[in-house]
């Protein structure tokens, strides 16, 4: 019986003994967080996208939390949550925040199967990654989307899908945060974050391809031959063409459309905006001839 007093006796010892140990610790090599972090996490849509370039938003609201302690939280952002939620973590940390242009996901291709036909058949893996890895796909452009929906897959807001009748990826824009996973996912780098624009009207170049004029016509119907004719008549100096291929300015572009009429291959698009008025027909008058007396 004695035995058995003793063990318990050292037992408890040990345990006491442990559990100071833990205590000192505890207290010696505690990290005390700010309180702030918890509460600017807490406003945050805990969508853990990415999209902020923090990993998570745990990591976003650390981050805001230190740059506030600098001054300044500018140049930091939420694409989820937008100006409204980033309003609401100013007010909590007692920041100015400038005004952000929302964005939206744009896909550079309009290799539709009746501008990009298909010239292979393709029996590998589905996945963009997986076929652009092997080579053009199962048409001639080595540029255009590959319509597998990796970037499909990526988006966790169902933003994007890929149209059955063209191929292509299509973004909706209502639903579109601007988290930026669908341009990580894309291994041609078609998708592109631009500024919706005033009215959510913009002006961009459906297309990727860098081919030179022929053999990207060749490709596809609808591809950027690189002639310059926009650049030339751009008058905002918004427009620049490099490795045969256009790209418009979102900055500088005043969407005057310009470029627009003067693509040969309308690989420059004008997305939201009215329809052109067209002018009523002319009512043209009918005059009997007078009855034979």
């Amino acid at each position: 019986m004695s035995f058995i007093v003793i063990a318990a006796i050292a037992l408890g010892g040990i345990g006491l003994v442990a559990a100071l140990v833990l205590y000192v610790c505890s207290k010696k090599f505690a990290v005390k967080e700010d309180p702030r972090i918890g509460q600017v996490a807490a406003l945050l849509p805990q969508a853990n996208c990415g999209g902020c370039g923090f990993p998570g938003c745990g990591g976003l609201a650390d981050a805001l939390v230190k740059a506030a302690d600098k001054g300044s939280i500018e140049g930091m952002s939420c694409p989820v949550g937008g100006a409204e939620v980033m309003g609401k973590v100013a007010d909590l940390l007692g920041m100015a925040m400038a005004n952000t242009e929302p964005k939206v996901a744009v896909v550079r291709c309009n290799g539709t199967c009746e501008n990009r036909p298909r010239t292979t058949l393709y029996s590998g893996l589905r996945t963009c990654s997986a076929m652009n890895a092997c080579g053009a796909g199962e048409t001639a452009c080595g540029f255009g989307c590959l319509g597998c929906g990796d970037c499909v897959s990526a988006c966790q807001f169902g933003a994007i899908s890929i149209n059955p009748e063209t191929g292509i990826a299509e973004v909706d824009e209502e639903k579109c945060t601007s988290c930026g996973a669908c341009v990580k996912a894309c291994p041609r780098h078609l998708i592109e974050l631009r500024k919706k624009g005033p009215k959510n009207r913009r002006v961009y170049v459906r297309c990727s391809n860098k081919d030179k004029g022929a053999a990207a016509m060749k490709a596809c119907k609808a591809a950027c031959i690189g002639c310059g004719k926009c650049e030339k008549e751009c008058p905002f100096g918004a427009i620049t063409v490099s490795a045969n291929l256009s790209y418009i300015d979102p900055e500088k572009c005043r969407l005057c459309r310009k470029c627009e009429k003067v693509c040969p291959t309308h690989a420059i698009v004008a997305v939201n905006f009215p329809a052109p008025r067209t002018a009523p027909a002319a009512e043209t008058a009918v005059t009997e001839k007078p009855a034979a007396e």
